[in-house]
């Protein structure tokens, strides 16, 4: 017997709308500004590849 309770097939529409409208972009948005970031103030502090 399983005491757990069924997702409804409502709540897995919510979830896969929430994931990939939402959540896919910003996580997407913060990883590349992210490295971004760490690119630019590596090459403030380091200089520019090659010099």
């Amino acid at each position: 017997m399983n005491d757990s309770p069924e997702i409804s097939k409502k709540d897995e529409q919510t979830s896969f709308i929430f994931l990939t409208v939402f959540l896919a972009p910003i996580l997407a948005v913060l990883i590349v500004g992210g490295l971004g970031f760490s690119i630019w103030i590596s090459q403030i502090l380091m200089g520019p590849p090659g010099s």
